[in-house]
């Protein structure tokens, strides 16, 4: 089948056009792009359709990018469509959003897209990536993700702005895409960074790709095929997850809040709950930290399982999360000055938390007859001797610990005293206890019962990172 029949097919199938439409097309002068809009022209008196090109001067590519530029515009006048063109600052972009050079790109490119979208009233923007591109997704998600809601790679279809994103060519290969333009003689420019394996993308192209090819030729249909179902089920998932939010969630007035009945939220399938999870998060958020992870995830769903009332856990930018009983409540907060900082961590083995400061405590196991380092900075406990999970808090009223010597235990209060500790630094300061309670460490400071190990037991090492403390 030619690569025309094939993605007429293709958009028939999932209803990708309608009749009399206004469609916008991204162009950037390569052959993806430019097969496309060709493409698209052929079928413009059949379909009655609109056609509008767009296209964006990075400005990364100085005189080659005015070039890409300028044959976009002599082709669209070739061919009888209006084109709109813009230019965007990628490396002043970057130094104000601290990103990379392609997430900057991609960001200014599609708030270019969205906003012709809306002045131009399209109904689609469609965009020229292929069934390769496709590929390429799949296999990135699955080396980075760990959340399965994020494998189903590019949707074919999606919402932007006041229309829809379309991929009318995730049916055809980078190969039909070139013996497409060379049947219709369309000479595409090419960016030379495409070749580059820099970007994490271009090593996937260059190296990955190839070798699933030459076990599956078709590779690009096997995905589309998984990604499609993939999409349908995580659909399915997230309006069954919407439904539930809406019956378990309750939203406070205060600090835009919410709580959660614990029994309830248990009452739902886990994959409801995970999704769930996020769409709290998604509501909580403007936008997500970057260093909100599945470790926070991890945590949640720990906290939410544990028998122990009153714990608190804290997520990025002051999000707490705090565990009463039968209720979990997430809130924002913003302590004043006169207001004591706090903080409670569950510490998984192996891991690391980082605490508000920017120090770091890890733990790992140490195995056999492996070597630990011992000092002010470490706790080396054997695996038998203390109720897991871990926890690193802040201090609270009437703690206190002992340790090997000492008849009884003392207050933390006053070992903060004999160690001269500012009272400053002692409402913020690292405490690492186990399960039950138990103060461990007071980190550079005491260290409890459970550091005397013993021979030929499993170990393991918690480490803090050289800090203010």
């Amino acid at each position: 089948m030619e690569m025309l029949d094939q993605v007429t097919a293709f958009i028939n199938k999932h209803e990708l056009l309608t009749k009399k439409a206004t469609v916008l097309v991204g162009v950037s002068g390569g052959p993806d792009s430019m097969a496309l809009l060709h493409y698209l022209k052929s079928i413009r008196a059949e379909w009655e359709l609109t056609i509008i090109a767009l296209t964006v001067d990075h400005q990364l590519r100085g005189d080659e990018s005015k070039a890409d530029a300028q044959y976009v515009l002599e082709m669209c006048q070739q061919w009888g469509i209006r084109l709109i063109s813009t230019s965007v600052d990628v490396e002043e972009y970057k130094r104000e959003k601290s990103v990379g050079t392609q997430v900057a790109a991609r960001e200014l490119r599609y708030a270019f897209f969205r906003e012709q979208m809306e002045e131009l009233k399209g109904d689609y923007l469609a965009l020229g990536h292929h069934g390769d591109d496709q590929v390429e997704t799949m296999v990135m998600r699955f080396v980075r993700t760990a959340n399965s809601s994020s494998f189903s790679g590019m949707p074919f279809k999606r919402k932007l702005a006041s229309g829809m994103l379309i991929r009318p060519l995730l049916c055809v290969t980078k190969e039909e895409i070139q013996n497409y333009c060379s049947e219709h003689q369309i000479t595409p420019r090419l960016d030379p960074s495409n070749e580059t394996t820099e970007y994490t993308r271009n090593y996937f192209r260059k190296f990955v790709l190839p070798i699933l090819k030459e076990k599956n030729n078709n590779i690009h249909t096997t995905v589309q095929h998984l990604s499609e179902s993939l999409q349908e089920d995580e659909n399915y998932l997230r309006n069954q997850a919407k439904h539930m939010f809406e019956n378990v969630v309750h939203l406070l007035k205060e600090n835009k809040g919410i709580s959660v009945d614990i029994e309830v939220f248990q009452s739902y399938a886990t994959a409801l709950q995970r999704r769930t999870y996020h769409l709290i998060l998604n509501y909580l958020y403007d936008e997500l930290p970057d260093n909100l992870s599945y470790v926070h995830e991890e945590q949640f769903f720990a906290l939410l399982h544990r028998d122990k009332s009153n714990v608190k856990l804290d997520f990025p930018q002051q999000l707490k999360v705090d565990k009463s009983y039968k209720t979990i409540t997430f809130s924002f907060h913003k302590p004043g000055n006169d207001e004591k900082p706090t903080y409670h961590y569950l510490l998984d083995v192996p891991g690391e938390v980082i605490l508000p400061n920017g120090t770091r405590i890890s733990a790992k196991h140490i195995k056999g007859n492996e070597s630990f380092e011992e000092s002010s900075h470490t706790f080396v406990c054997s695996l038998a001797s203390s109720s897991f999970p871990l926890h690193i808090r802040t201090r609270a009223p009437g703690d206190r610990m002992s340790w090997k010597g000492l008849n009884g235990s003392k207050k933390v209060k006053d070992i903060f005293i004999d160690a001269k500790i500012p009272l400053t630094d002692r409402d913020s300061w690292p405490i690492v206890t186990d399960n039950n309670g138990e103060i461990l460490w007071l980190v550079g400071l005491k260290k409890g019962q459970s550091g005397s190990c013993k021979e030929n037991t499993s170990l393991i090492q918690l480490y803090y990172e050289k800090g203010k403390y």
